[in-house]
């Protein structure tokens, strides 16, 4: 015979505790769900009480859990991660009336975001012609603004492209990259003797970068500019130079990562953000469920694993929507 499910045990409080897990914070638990203080805190209170155990030190800030709290976490989130997917599955994409689609992606999401939502477009467009189109956000913005593409996911310019809605995805924080070990406990003047990894400046993050630069008055040498991530991680790993970026380029290094460390960015905060831009005659729902579907997609590939490697990022780089 089966066992019965322990009394206590309820679906939102697996998600608290997951949540509270992440945070070390009831009060930003209760911000992140909606919910009030005292309703994270009696939460938690039913589920160590349903499993007879303490899952969270509270005495400690930010809170940590406990030998207990981390071997059910593992559990927790495998069992979310099914009921999101099948619930998902209940809520497939629409996309059975679109004759045509033309589709833009970052190439931050080349290897694992854009395969998958590829796929998940195609089975829900039966009778759609598709393209779709990998690049710089740049470029990508250039086409749906002159009505190449139809919908364009990317980096948010200065500016939005001309007649189109822009569908927030992630915000995306700058940080500091430098070779393993090294220490940063000087800022950027520590940096001295390395040169600057340099984005391509027709790049949106080049500008950004070099703009951020400017307001902390600093002008390193221009030695090396690139516009390929793999090499960029590959140069700091070898110990030839340092560079700023974002968690989702970070989570990309590859096998070059256990060379690199990431650190906040020093003096004043930066952040990018990442959009769906969709041209304004296309009405209806369809703009929002291909968004919908890219924060699935975002927050699986790269939020959850860029908290769990840099838990230190917080709010700072979140799923928006």
């Amino acid at each position: 015979m089966s066992s019965p499910l322990l009394k206590g045990l309820t679906l939102r409080g697996l998600e608290v505790f997951e949540t509270l897990a992440r945070t070390g914070s009831v009060a930003a638990t209760a911000a992140e769900l909606g919910m009030s203080a005292p309703a994270v805190s009696q939460q938690m209170k039913n589920l160590s009480t349903a499993l007879n155990a303490d899952l969270v030190d509270a005495s400690r800030r930010p809170m940590v859990l406990t030998p207990a709290g981390r071997l059910f976490l593992g559990q927790v989130k495998a069992a979310l991660k099914a009921l999101r997917a099948g619930q998902r599955d209940l809520t497939a994409l629409d996309l059975s009336e679109l004759s045509t689609l033309s589709l833009g992606v970052i190439e931050d999401f080349e290897n694992e975001v854009t395969p998958l939502l590829a796929t998940r477009l195609a089975d829900a467009m039966s009778q759609c012609a598709f393209t779709l189109q990998t690049g710089p956000s740049h470029l990508l913005q250039a086409r749906v603004a002159t009505r190449e593409l139809d919908i364009v996911i990317a980096a948010a310019g200065p500016t939005a492209p001309a007649d189109t809605v822009a569908l927030p995805l992630l915000d995306d924080p700058y940080i500091l990259v430098v070779p393993k070990g090294r220490s940063v406990s000087a800022g950027l003047d520590g940096l001295a003797d390395l040169p600057l990894l340099r984005r391509d400046m027709e790049q949106i993050m080049g500008q950004q970068i070099e703009s951020w630069l400017g307001r902390m008055g600093t002008v390193p040498v221009n030695r090396f500019e690139m516009d390929s991530n793999q090499s960029i991680s590959a140069l700091v790993a070898a110990g030839q130079g340092w560079t700023i970026t974002t968690p989702l380029s970070m989570l990309r290094a590859g096998r070059f990562a256990g060379g690199i460390d990431a650190h906040p960015l020093p003096g004043q905060a930066m952040a990018r953000q990442i959009v769906l831009y969709a041209t304004s005659d296309w009405s209806g729902g369809i703009p929002e469920q291909i968004a919908e579907l890219a924060r699935e997609l975002i927050g699986h590939h790269f939020w959850e694993p860029g908290l769990e490697q840099m838990p230190w990022l917080g709010e700072s780089f979140r799923v928006l929507g």
